[in-house]
């Protein structure tokens, strides 16, 4: 019963009044209070950042793309020491400060992304390094990358064919290429 009220003061908490305030910091608390509140007996981090993210997300709809948990697994000793450290002075200063730094970071990254060229070779560079199957189609190149033309991706595969990355295998309807180096 403690747990359903201290998770209905931490839903009600955020209703308005910090999420009006400030996205950012109101997801910080959010993730804070659940930590806190540990309702679970296992994944309540994960529970946190999952509604961190959400709350992010209504307000800024290109949250979903940030890295931000591959950021807090490279970090998880930290993420973990902060937030000992915040339960023990029982302030959530120090845990709403790394995780703001994270957010920033993960930002930051998506808009090093956006700006960046990306080439021939970076695009079937990574391709190759992602793709599982044993054959795929130039269909399944552009899945991939759906900003491309069919004529791009036919210049990149005929670039990783030179490279010695992809064999092609059939004719026009019926080719598929083959990853020979990853």
């Amino acid at each position: 019963m403690l747990i359903v009220g201290l998770g209905e003061a931490l839903i009600g908490g955020l209703g308005v009044g910090i999420l009006a305030f400030n996205c950012c910091f109101g997801c910080c608390v959010a993730h804070y209070k659940i930590e806190f509140i540990h309702p679970f007996m296992d994944g309540n981090g994960r529970m946190g950042r999952l509604w961190q993210t959400l709350i992010l997300m209504k307000a800024y709809p290109l949250s979903e793309y940030l890295p931000f948990e591959t950021i807090i697994k490279e970090r998880q000793s930290e993420y973990y020491e902060i937030l000992e450290k915040s339960d023990q002075e029982g302030k959530s200063t120090k845990f709403i400060a790394f995780i703001l730094a994270a957010i920033d970071e993960s930002f930051e990254f998506l808009l090093n992304i956006q700006t960046r060229i990306v080439t021939t070779e970076d695009r079937i560079n990574y391709f190759v390094s992602i793709f599982k199957e044993d054959f795929f189609t130039r269909k399944n190149y552009m899945k991939t990358f759906k900003e491309i033309s069919s004529s791009t991706a036919s210049r990149d595969l005929k670039f990783g064919q030179e490279k010695g990355l992809i064999e092609k295998q059939g004719d026009k309807r019926m080719t598929k290429y083959k990853i020979i180096k990853h």
